[in-house]
This record gives structure tokens, sequence and C-alpha cells, in this order.
């Protein structure tokens, strides 16, 4: 079915987005054929021709019968070179996507919709189509998933008398960080910066509390942003979470001062390399259980071409692109965990590290889930200043979240 395209809509839109990685561009090729070139663009600039995502991409356009032509870009480059480039008809066959902004081209007529181009996502977790999901129409496939979970130093429990299994609700981390504090050590950093990373790190919290982004100014939400303002009051976190990115607040807890660290799958190989023994636990939800983290991660999308034949083998190109027999490797070495359920399983067999990331994944979700799509910017940019006031002493946690909602509903 025909959908109409509407780029200022989407450009207006993104002028709120923000991205949670940063490369710098790069080119390659891949694949061969005599259909002629097609072109593939993705946020993956760390990986060369020789890579094995580039390999890939390769021998799905020898399957499709094309010579692909792939470019890399920085995430935000990506997306806003993207939306340009549809206006003046040049966009690429098939964009690999970060996944808050599959909505917004969505809803611009960037992308087509699996439907009209015979693109199946249905072996993918449903709880991770959500976020490429836009009025009954489901927009590419993800082709894996990165969420947060707390590291821990194993050392520093011990001395503690911390057991982390014990890490099972609120009350019992809260208990954890005072016994911490007590030993002299530091409890947990984490980024609440006034970006994106912001509200990415503070959501476990507010969704775990029972809160929905439909509402910022809920006792729910409230509870979740008076209990990170008591750790700074407390001294369990430090005060530079104001200003840390996740990556700088991993730099802090790569000191070994620390008990815990709010951060991502990316951060494996870096644990490694610590110098002390870590384990992963889940961020726990208010009462009990894990609590919802968001989904970080790109889906594979097919963009709207003049040429019908086009967006067929773009579709090819995207489902092998995203098939359980290739997306293994792929996943692997971009540290996400598998969308496809049978391939998670192969990635805890062959690392049994994941199994905690594995289930944070199934407990995971889109951010731009639960219907609200583009408006997802619109609500993430007052939540994450909202996050800010508080920290900072400038509002009350309840007054805060009140200003946002406002904001918010704007």
């Amino acid at each position: 079915m025909h959908r109409s395209r509407r780029f200022p809509a989407a450009l207006a839109a993104l002028g709120l987005a923000a991205s949670l990685t940063a490369c710098s561009p790069s080119s390659g090729t891949g694949g061969s054929g005599d259909a002629g070139p097609f072109s593939l663009w993705d946020p993956y600039p760390q990986f060369d021709a020789s890579s094995e995502w580039a390999q890939v991409i390769g021998k799905c356009g020898t399957e499709a019968g094309v010579q692909i032509q792939r470019q890399s870009y920085d995430t935000t480059d990506l997306t806003n070179k993207v939306l340009l480039a549809a206006q003046q008809r040049t966009a690429p066959n098939v964009l690999v996507l970060d996944n808050p902004v599959v909505s917004t081209l969505a809803e611009g007529g960037v992308l087509k919709a699996n439907e009209d181009v015979g693109l199946d996502a249905g072996q993918a977790s449903p709880n991770l189509l959500g976020a490429g999901q836009v009025g009954g129409h489901t927009y590419g496939v993800p082709i894996g998933a990165n969420t947060l979970a707390l590291y821990y130093n194993k050392t520093v429990l011990t001395a503690a008398g911390v057991d982390p299994a014990s890490i099972k609700d609120w009350a019992s981390l809260d208990s954890a960080l005072a016994k911490v504090k007590a030993t002299g050590k530091k409890g947990i950093t984490f980024s609440a910066i006034g970006t994106e990373e912001g509200t990415f790190q503070f959501l476990p919290w507010f969704w775990g509390a029972g809160a929905a982004l439909t509402d910022l100014g809920t006792p729910a939400a409230t509870a979740a942003l008076e209990m990170w303002k008591s750790w700074l009051d407390k001294g369990y976190a430090p005060n530079s979470v104001v200003n840390n990115t996740q990556t700088t607040s991993w730099q802090e807890f790569a000191t070994g001062e620390y008990a815990f660290a709010e951060n991502g799958t990316w951060q494996l190989q870096n644990a490694k390399k610590a110098g002390f023994e870590y384990g992963v636990v889940p961020i726990p939800a208010r009462a009990g259980g894990t609590a919802p983290a968001p989904t970080g991660g790109e889906f594979v999308t097919v963009t709207a071409q003049d040429d019908k034949d086009k967006e067929a083998k773009a579709a090819r190109i995207a489902a092998c692109l995203t098939n359980p027999d290739k997306v293994l490797a792929t996943d692997t070495a971009l540290t996400y965990v598998s969308a496809v359920p049978s391939v998670q399983q192969q990635q805890v067999a062959q690392a049994p590290e994941l199994a905690v990331w594995v289930d944070a994944v199934k407990n995971a979700k889109g951010r731009t889930g639960d219907g609200l799509g583009t408006r997802y910017p619109r609500i993430s940019q007052p939540l994450w200043g909202a996050v800010q006031a508080a920290l900072t002493g400038s509002k009350t946690p309840q007054a805060a979240l009140a200003d946002a909602q406002a904001a918010a509903a704007k």
C-alpha cells in the first residue's frame, strides 16, 4: 500500500532526538552481481571491509544478485543524511537504523512497512519489535539489542558483607549501598546527564516503579527520582552523575572504588580488562523482580524507492542480514543480545556470562513503544531535565516531574 512522505515533519521531530553511540564516517563495499549497485547505510564505521559484519553484507548481496555499496556514519549523522537523501530520492536501499528513530522515519514516509515489501520479522522477540511498530504496521527487523544492568565489584561487595544475589528490590539495594559506604568505599555510579543518555539510564527505575511515559508526574515516577536523589544526599552516588555520560560513569567504576555501576552490554570487554573480579545482576524493580530496561540496538529497514523491484530486493537483503543463520556472528561482534530467542540460547551456550543480559533483554522495552512513536523525544527531553533539576537541588523531585509532564503535554 502507498504511504505518503512527510519529510519536514520527520526533520522537526528529529530536532529533539539524540543517539547513544558516536562514531565517524567510513565506507566499504561487499557482494557482487549483475543487477547494478545497491546501497546500504549503517552506524558501524568501527567495522571495516575485513570485518565479519562486512562479510555478511557481501554474502547477502551475492544471494540477492546485487552489488552492495556500504556507507557508515555516526548514528546522528546517519539519520540526518538519510532524511536529506530521501528528499532528493537518493536514499539508500537498505538502512540500518537506531531503534528510537524508526518510528520517526516511518511516519515521515521514508521507510516501507514490512507487509508492503514481503519482509518477515516474525522470528524476533515481540518486545524488541515494539520500537519498530507504528500505527499497526512493523518497519524493519531488529538486528540485536543491548540494554542495562548493574555491574558489581566482587571485592568491594565481599568486604562489605554483601551477597549480590540478595539484590532483589530497591530496599535490598539501598541496604547494600549503606553497607558499602560504611567500609569507606563508594556505592553506585550512573549517568544522569542532561541528554538522552540520562533518560536511558533513568528509565529502568522509572518503569521499575510502575510509572509510564504517558504521565511523568505520578507518585510512582516521583518515587524513582526521590530514590536517585537520596543516593546523592546519602553519599551513595557521586555528584558527578549529573555530568556523567555512560562512558565517564564506567571510568569511575573502573577505578575499583565503586560497588555498582549501571551500564550496558557494550562494556563487557572493558569489564574483563578492569583488573578486578566483576559480576552482573539485573536492575531490580521497586517491589522485586527485574525492572524493564530500555532497548538499544538497530533495525534493518527498507526505504521507500521509486522502483518496486529494488524494494523487493532490499527486503531480501534485510531478511538475509537478520537471518538466524547469519546474525550470531554479527551480534557477537556488536556485543548485542540477539533479537531471536534461538540465537540467544546459542550465545549463552558460547558465553554463559551473557545469561543475565539475555534475561534483561527479555524484560526490556522499546522507548518509543506503548504507542508513543514520534512523541517520545518530546517526553524524553523534559524527563532528563526533571532528573537534572532534582539531582542538583533546584526543584524537588515531585515539582520537577510535574513541570516535565506539563512541558511534555504541550
